[in-house]
């Protein structure tokens, strides 16, 4: 990219020495600066080694360091110089063994190197870049981590935004032990000796050297350009493993996250496992991006038993928020701590404390207030928590719903939300259904009749949320005109249409009526008769079906001479099919030893190819039928049928 002068503070090889391909020390590390005036800046590198599973030898060759100027075009301005390290020192672990069960091993020291260079006023900014193989091989949330080193950099913004300036400062080493199941909250906040505005995110890491070739001398190219007029990051450096991102980099219940005014890591971690986790520290001047510090760090996440835990629970979506009440001032504490004997509150307000295990407060006034919970105060083994607690009060969620109560037919949803501190912003509907809508006001039509509970809950720009939920009646609005039918010339027919309370049909050719479900119809003569019944409910739903009636000369019997009883919805039943007919006396099958293995009087039903609860066998099976005609004359049929697998 254009416009970017780059400086490379990288490891390359020494003459002579060769690395280790398992070389897998390196933790995190991060590159700061500070602005001496007269053009001059003090570098600093710290790096962070395991020298608990890292070996020595590769650790030895990380010094010493070597300093590279780039052009955009990628020229080296200063020769390479080697850069020694300036202080090498143990990191303690950042809390107390005896307050861990089982405490782990830990070893972390921090190299650093430091330098003084005279940097000419450059509209283009520079970049410096420190480039290192190897992570380790056991990273949970990267693709392939022992075959790619790590690349950390940060910029020096360009003299017309900022000339002078110095890079804003971690405050707090990372965190060696974290222990799973238990809230973390972790301080990842820097401080910017110039005043500069800084914010924070989880941001992409950067692929560094390669087990063959640890220390390479950096691409210019690598991290890609960042403009710092402009607010894109950098390019997506390597592959994440599923379920983890740059802005995910761990799991957890509430979900690792960070604050971006803070700083602040909160979350309950809830996998074992070793994390490379980045952030993004941006520093801002006169609302303008000037530069980032990028500090990449594994966390260890581990089975460390703390023996004391405070756990204030985060109950709201905000960020390390316990609760937004939105209904009054008062607020019930949970407190979900582990280990404790002692507890004292601070509620956020002046002079508001407690010693109860779970009080109860009502606040003043509305606002955000910051609540801190400790646990056995003043002892060996003290923890502590802090959440927001704010209050809003009063939201109501609350709708109407207009429109007729038939399936397929659109009911408008209207959202009555109210609320105090405006606006209602979000709405989340729930129609019963598993239709859904985040419409302020949707509509929706409801398939088929029947109660539905429709939920809408409304949000604030506040961050409140309420509930609201009422039931739908849809009315079973069915309309039928009954089933097709065949039947023999000079014979009557009863309609049954079904479904409401008003009918119409069309055409009225050969009823005595139209307007009601069971018209008589008439046929002297044959043929195919077709018509359409429009059926309305008391409630307004409207609907149409139509019936096919089908005069036949003279009366018949069919029984089919085969049927396939396989469960595939096709011929599986025998049944005896007839037209003109009043009553069937008895439809009986036997099987070739005389055994009747089915019977009914029924028309329409039909025998399924089983005999006492089994399969019956493959084979021919003989049938006897008794019916009465129109005129009540019994008539006898015979036959056999082939029962086919």
């Amino acid at each position: 990219m254009r416009g970017l002068v780059f400086i490379g503070l990288v490891l390359t090889l020494l003459t002579g020495i060769i690395f280790p391909a398992n070389a897998t020390h390196l933790v995190g590390g991060e590159i700061t600066y500070r602005c001496l005036g007269n053009n001059r800046y003090e570098v600093r590198i710290d790096i962070y080694q395991d020298c608990l599973t890292g070996l020595d030898s590769a650790r030895a060759q990380d010094d010493p360091a070597f300093l590279g100027i780039f052009t955009p075009g990628g020229l080296p301005l200063y020769p390479r110089e080697q850069l020694p390290s300036s202080a090498d020192i143990s990191v303690p672990p950042n809390f107390s063994n005896s307050c861990v069960n089982n405490p782990p091993a830990t070893c972390l020291r921090k190299v650093s190197f430091v330098r003084t260079y005279t940097l000419p006023p450059s509209d283009e900014g520079y970049r410096v870049i420190y480039t290192r193989c190897c992570r380790n091989g056991s990273i949970n949330n990267l693709l392939r981590p022992s075959e790619v080193g790590a690349t950390i950099y940060c910029d020096i913004p360009p003299a017309n935004l900022a000339a002078c300036n110095s890079s804003a400062v971690f405050k707090n080493y990372p965190p060696q032990i974290i222990c799973v199941n238990n809230p973390l909250v972790y301080d990842h906040g820097a401080t910017d000796s110039d005043g500069d505005s800084l914010s924070y995110e989880f941001c992409d890491a950067y692929p560094g050297g390669t087990p063959e070739n640890p220390k390479p001398w950096p691409s210019p190219t690598l991290p890609p350009p960042l403009n710092v007029y402009q607010p894109n990051p950098p390019s997506p450096s390597f592959g994440y493993r599923t379920g983890f991102s740059a802005t995910r980099p761990m799991g957890g219940n509430p979900i690792i996250q960070i604050d971006p005014r803070s700083g602040l890591i909160t979350g309950t971690p809830n996998i074992q496992g070793r994390y490379v986790v980045s952030v993004c520290c941006h520093e801002w001047r006169n609302g303008v991006r000037i530069n980032t510090v990028h500090r990449e760090f594994q966390f260890v996440v581990t089975n460390c038993s703390k023996a004391v835990v405070a756990d204030i629970p985060q109950l709201s979506d905000e960020f390390n928020t316990y609760i937004v009440n939105c209904k009054d001032k008062t607020v019930g504490f949970i407190n979900n701590s582990q280990g404790g004997f002692e507890y004292y509150w601070d509620l956020g307000v002046p002079g508001a404390t407690s010693t109860e295990f779970q009080p109860t407060y009502t606040y003043p006034d509305t606002g955000t207030y910051e609540v801190q919970l400790v646990v056995n105060r003043g002892s060996t083994c003290p923890d502590s928590i802090s959440r927001l607690v704010k209050i809003y009060p009063l939201h109501e969620a609350e709708y109407r719903y207009e429109g007729l109560p038939c399936p397929n037919t659109p009911i408008q949803f209207t959202d009555l939300s109210e609320a105090t501190y405006k606006p209602v912003n979000k709405w989340e509907w729930s129609f019963g259904d598993g239709g859904t809508s985040t419409d302020q006001n949707p509509t929706h039509a409801f398939g088929t009749g029947g109660d539905y509970t429709v939920t809408l809950i409304s949000s604030t720009i506040k961050g409140c949320k309420d509930t609201m939920s009422k039931q739908v009646q849809i009315e079973h609005f069915v309309p039928f005109a009954g089933n097709d039918t065949i039947i023999v010339k000079g014979e009557i027919i009863n309609f049954r249409a079904s479904g409401g309370a008003q009918y119409a049909w069309t055409p009225g050719d050969r009823l005595n009526r139209t307007d009601v479900n069971n018209p008589v119809g008439n046929y002297p003569d044959t043929g195919i008769y077709r018509y359409n019944v429009h059926i309305s409910s008391n409630a307004g739903c409207e609907g149409d079906d139509s019936i096919q009636v089908w005069v036949v000369n003279q009366s018949s019997l069919f029984v089919p001479n085969g049927f396939t009883p396989n469960g595939d919805g096709l011929n599986d039943y025998l049944k005896m099919l007839s037209v003109g007919y009043s009553k069937i006396n008895y439809f009986r099958v036997y099987n070739r030893w005389g055994e009747k293995v089915f019977e009914t009087n029924e028309i329409g039903k039909g025998w399924d190819g089983r005999y006492k609860n089994q399969m019956a066998d493959v084979g021919t099976y003989f049938w006897t039928l008794s019916v009465n005609d129109r005129l009540g004359k019994e008539e006898m049929i015979k036959g056999d049928v082939t029962l086919i697998r």
